[in-house]
């Protein structure tokens, strides 16, 4: 029952949610670009973000479902619409979230070729297939699918909530490319994963037999590993000892891990530029307030064979259901154990080429030398992010300009599995020192949010210096 439970709330968490697709990764004038790449080409000398407020992140999606589909008032029949949902989703469809807010920003110039930079965030991420098969068997039973196979291996799902720790070095190598790396300690608040389940349940017709049906549980293995939950269940414990617990958590006091980005950027000419980047290579060790769910064995039943009235113990009625519930439990075995287990972060890669044009002459001095400032940016960017099973990418083509001398405007298509029509844009203006930037994803999508399948929102306020 926990287990089901465990499962239940998980996808109703995520019946919503979704992707970052990284619209910033090429605007190399915002120190944020040094997150999604530690080896971008850096134009200032320093930055500080405002606390709390120097980066905040949210992205939401589903690859095949909206709420539309689900409230449509067309069909009055809820009970339809969900069947006709169900149906139409496949196990390959999936949902997604992530949520990422800085808490400390901070970077300065250690010399010419070199660049440092520190920071905190808070991150979040969600992820869920679609359980096709047992979401079919719990709301439709299987009466309509004999010797039709319900496949476990369809339940698969991550989430996790962590406090990140950061330093990165970004150094220039020559006029042609820089490279960069970052160190990162992660301290775990809450994680759920459920991977490589097995096992299947089958209905067959056996006339023959002692019932009209024989059902088969074969090889079932289902495991739901948690952390940091079990503790917030204390019914004993006060609102002012759970936010400690949480606090504590997000400074080192659960579950940590280690991880590192890596990132380079070459000029193949002063226009043309190619960049990549891997973030979060990384994993976590969950041994803290840890607890595992699992379901597993094998079996095979004919059903309740009938009695004659009786039979059963002092001439009672035979206790058909608690004889039969017991034989099921000697056969699946569910458990929960206090097992510690390892997690992978999910790595992100990032590549792009860009080509800049539109030659900005600043103003003439013959006693300082000039780089050539470009007014316009065109490019490619190819995204991915490792899930259970694959990697998911997003492909994406931006032009980037500058408007007025304070004001910068990024615009981009992309190719994902949510959206043909994904147009992203992105605006950064900078007063004196005072960088504010605004990025959306999906733009299309804010005209109708019922029918959207994916949203995404970034910004942040930082100071930039320069000497």
């Amino acid at each position: 029952m926990r287990l089901l439970l465990t499962l239940s709330s998980f996808f109703i968490m995520l019946l919503s949610q979704g992707q970052n697709k990284q619209l910033l990764y090429n605007v190399s004038d915002l120190p944020q670009t040094l997150m999604s790449n530690p080896g971008a080409i850096v134009n200032f000398d320093g930055h500080f973000g405002i606390p709390l407020f120097s980066h905040i992140s949210l992205s939401a999606g589903s690859s095949g479902v909206n709420l539309f589909d689900i409230f449509d008032d067309s069909n009055p029949n809820v009970n339809q619409r969900v069947t006709s949902t169900i149906n139409r989703l496949t196990s390959k469809d999936y949902f997604t979230a992530q949520e990422q807010l800085e808490i400390l920003s901070m970077g300065w110039r250690l010399n010419k070729d070199d660049y440092f930079s520190a920071g905190i965030y808070q991150e979040m991420d969600l992820f869920a297939y679609f359980p096709k098969d047992p979401a079919i068997l719990v709301s439709q039973g299987n009466a309509n699918y004999i010797n039709v196979p319900f496949d476990f291996s369809h339940v698969s799902f991550t989430g996790e909530v962590l406090t990140v720790y950061h330093l990165g070095l970004n150094r220039k190598i020559d006029n042609q490319l820089t490279v960069g790396a970052r160190v990162k300690m992660y301290s775990g608040i809450f994680n759920v994963q459920s991977v490589n389940n097995t096992g299947i349940f089958l209905t067959r017709n056996t006339p023959e037999g002692p019932n009209y049906y024989r059902h088969f549980a074969e090889d079932i293995d289902v495991r739901v590993n948690t952390s940091g939950f079990t503790t917030l269940r204390d019914e004993n414990q006060t609102v002012q000892e759970a936010s400690k617990d949480l606090l504590s958590k997000s400074f080192f006091g659960g579950n940590i891990g280690v991880g590192i980005d890596l990132g380079a950027t070459y000029k193949i000419q002063n226009n043309l530029i190619v960049t990549g980047s891997i973030q979060d290579l990384g994993l976590m060790f969950q041994r803290d307030d840890v607890e595992n769910y699992t379901y597993k064995g094998t079996y095979q039943t004919d059903g309740i064979e009938p009695l004659f009235p009786g039979i059963g113990p002092s001439g009672a009625a035979f206790p058909y259901w608690d004889e039969f519930e017991d034989e099921v439990d000697r056969n699946l075995v569910d458990e929960t154990l206090n097992e510690s287990y390892v997690t992978w972060r999910p790595f992100k890669l990032n590549a792009s080429l860009q080509f800049r044009f539109g030659e900005d002459c600043p103003p003439c001095d013959y006693r300082i030398q000039t780089k050539k400032i470009y007014q316009n940016k065109v490019g490619i960017h190819l995204f991915g992010i490792k899930r259970p099973g694959s990697l998911k990418y997003a492909l994406s083509t931006y032009y980037d300009t500058k408007v007025i001398p304070n004001l910068r405007i990024k615009v981009a298509y992309t190719l994902d599995d949510f959206s043909y029509t994904n147009v992203g844009l992105l605006l950064s203006t900078q007063l004196k020192k005072f960088n504010f930037y605004l990025a959306a994803d999906n733009l299309f999508g804010y005209l109708n949010l019922a029918k959207s399948r994916y949203q995404s929102v970034q910004l942040g306020f930082q100071f930039i210096l320069n000497k």
